[in-house]
Order: structure tokens, then sequence, then C-alpha cells
């Protein structure tokens, strides 16, 4: 299984001021992404690949403490890059990799793997700090996705 997350709550985009590569995560946000690492933590035996963004690095920076790992940045998983790069990395990683990207791109990837015919078994949920979770058949086509809602905060 591939998990695929989408950023925890950042700061507010239109007061951020500067690079909005560099907005940081919120106080929420950082409660989240300590909720989501104890969550992924049994999970995540492969590696840590993020939107350069900050937002993206600072949600799995608990996991990649909590497993003793590292967040490799992937421009791939950048916002406004499509769903194509994502696609690419979520067939290149093993099984057990966590990926974190953004709220235009999440979406457009799940339906790049719906259309492709991979079964989506639960209603979409596009909420920031939620977790797709997906899943490869033996030949390592995609097979099946559903959806972990935020966690609790």
């Amino acid at each position: 299984m591939l998990y695929l997350v989408r950023h925890a709550k950042a700061g507010s985009r239109s007061e951020w001021k500067g690079d909005d590569r560099l907005r940081p995560l919120s106080n929420k946000g950082r409660i989240q992404s300590d909720l989501l690492a104890a969550r992924l933590a049994p999970f995540a035996s492969g590696e840590l690949v993020s939107s350069p963004y900050l937002r993206c690095i600072e949600t799995l920076q608990p996991l990649a403490a909590h497993i003793d790992g590292a967040v490799r940045a992937d421009e791939r998983l950048g916002e406004d890059t499509g769903f194509e790069g994502a696609l690419a990395l979520l067939g290149e990683l093993p099984d057990g990799s966590v990926l974190c990207s953004h709220g235009d791109v999440i979406p457009e990837t799940i339906g790049a793997l719906q259309r492709r015919g991979c079964n989506i078994v639960t209603e979409p949920d596009w909420r920031k700090a939620s977790v797709w979770v997906i899943t490869r058949d033996p030949d390592g086509r995609f097979a099946e996705a559903a959806v972990w809602p935020p966690p609790n905060e």
C-alpha cells in the first residue's frame, strides 16, 4: 500500500507575506501532523516523499522522527504540477511509502488512477490531513484507493 497525504493545515495564504513555498503549518496543522505520524507509523516502511513546499515537509517530519527516517522533497508533488509526476512517483516507490502533496494535485491524481481502472471504494475527502490509501495488485497496477478522514484535533 501507498499513502498519499494532503498537507496539514497551514497559515492563511492571504495573510502570508512572502514566498508561498515557505508558508508553514499552523498550530492546528502541527497537531494534525503529530496525529498523522502516530496513525501512519505502523505502515510507513518505505520512503517519505514530499512536495518541496514547507507545509508538506512539515506534515511528514513528525512521521520521519517517529520511524527514524527522512523526508525527501520532490518537485513532482509540488503545487500546480498536475497529476503526471505524482502518478509516476506512485509507480516508482515501494509499498509502505508515504507521499505528501496539495489540494490540487491529489484530486487530479486520484481521478487519473480511477480513469486507469483503480476502484475508489470510499467517498472522496479532500480535506487537509486526509490520507488516500492506494493498493496495488500483484502485477503492480493500482487496484483500489480509499481515503481516511483527517485525524481529530
